[in-house]
């Protein structure tokens, strides 16, 4: 539903703020310089971002911020099934996402949407929490 809706990731709230969508992705896990993200994590609204900074390990409190325009959706993750002995049975669980319009996609049980973002700028959280806070006050 957070993902769909471009919902907070942490109380489910509408994420938008006045600067763009906020979304946070770990310190090594993109290139910040790429033209398009494509991410499997829901944004976070402005109450919400030191808290997820700092409850989500993974962001190691001090996520890469990217403040975007454009998130529209993408495509999944999830698991390919196909015909094999005795019924259906697991072909493959690609790492990869799988876009919406794959001729694959009728026989794939998704378990994450995909977003792309495009339009972004990325900054630092404190250069975010400055900007938000006469944004957003």
């Amino acid at each position: 539903m957070t993902m769909q809706a471009l919902r907070c990731q942490v109380c489910a709230e509408p994420a938008r703020t006045a600067l763009g969508f906020i979304f946070l992705a770990g310190p090594k896990d993109e290139a910040p310089t790429r033209a398009t993200i494509l991410t499997n994590q829901p944004p976070v609204c402005a109450k919400h971002v030191r808290a997820a900074a700092v409850l989500c390990p993974h962001l190691e409190e001090r996520p890469m911020v990217f403040l975007v325009q454009s998130a529209p959706l993408y495509g999944v993750h999830g698991t390919l099934y196909g015909p094999g002995e005795g019924g259906v049975r697991v072909i493959a669980s690609p790492d990869d996402y799988l876009p919406y319009g794959h001729p694959l996609l009728p026989t794939f049980l998704a378990s994450q949407l995909i977003r792309r973002l495009s339009s972004f700028r990325v900054v630092d959280l404190d250069e975010l929490m400055r900007e938000l806070r006469p944004a957003d006050a």
